[in-house]
């Protein structure tokens, strides 16, 4: 061993030299103990824990992530009723389209027709010698046509007679509703309900076994006489998804029969509003 521990020497060249001997790695020292809770301190991977969780979420933070769930929870259902729509369209026959594109060119001329009305009444005032007479009986014609529409006269012409029989007791009053105003879209002038006037403030609820119409109970078969075009008033009923098509799938029988006179004789009474005046001088 003396021999190995020597230096070396051009006499001995092939002499091993060891590696000096490495002191051991010292330990790395514990953090020190928190003096006064005797627990050690946390180590930067613990504190980023529980710095994160349990989560802490501010009343404002709370408030912002209601309003955004509302937000897209209304997207949603928006978007999915324009994609039924969109494949009730896409899923209809030739023929059911073609009828849908005439309802609504029939819906564009009624509005045409009658702004070119309301012109004409603008020209033969202006125009007229007379034009107090004039007024007059455009005055009365006025008057005529808002009791047809106010339910305070009675009314006749071609129309529609729409019968909806419910023997199940499936059809409720936001069916009926459908109907009205599928009607009135359609070009309708005058209609009631099993002896009740239809008019711009008619409102319908569930009663039981029925249906009440302003406060007048009326049971089925419901029966809907409807003044207006017919052409007009018959395919509006009948449309893909429409108001047919829905009583149909409630078990109801639906029946549509046209007329060339249908008489609208139930009346309400004339009402003058509490708070409305005119504003007219």
């Amino acid at each position: 061993m003396s021999d190995e521990n020597e230096a070396a020497t051009p006499e001995n060249p092939l002499r091993r030299e060891l590696p000096e001997e490495v002191p051991p790695a010292a330990e790395e020292p514990a953090p020190p103990a928190d003096e006064e809770s005797g627990v050690a301190p946390l180590s930067g991977r613990q504190r980023l824990v529980k710095g994160l969780w349990p989560p802490r979420v501010s009343r404002a933070q709370l408030i912002v992530a209601v309003l955004l769930f509302g937000l897209g929870f209304g997207l949603a259902v928006q978007v999915a009723s324009n994609s039924d729509g969109d494949s009730a369209l896409r899923g209809a026959r030739q023929e059911d389209l073609v009828r849908i594109l005439d309802e609504l060119d029939s819906r564009t001329q009624r509005l045409e027709d009658e702004k070119q009305g309301l012109e004409d009444q603008r020209t033969e005032l202006e125009n007229s010698s007379d034009q107090a007479e004039e007024a007059r009986k455009q005055t009365v014609e006025k008057e005529r046509q808002l009791g047809i529409l106010a339910g305070t006269v009675a009314a006749q012409g071609p129309g529609i007679t729409l019968t909806i029989d419910d023997t199940k007791g499936t059809v409720k009053a936001d069916m009926l509703l459908d109907a009205v105003q599928e009607l009135r879209a359609a070009g309708a002038e005058a209609i009631q309900v099993n002896g009740v006037r239809v008019v711009a403030g008619t409102y319908l609820s569930d009663s039981g076994s029925g249906v009440k119409v302003d406060g007048n109970k009326i049971t089925q078969p419901y029966r809907f006489k409807v003044i207006g075009k017919p052409q007009d008033l018959e395919p509006a009923l009948n449309i893909p998804g429409g108001v047919v098509q829905t009583l149909e799938k409630e078990q109801a029988t639906v029946t549509v029969d046209r007329s060339t006179k249908i008489v609208v004789d139930a009346l309400r009474a004339a009402e003058r509003p509490d708070y409305a005046r005119s504003s007219s001088r």
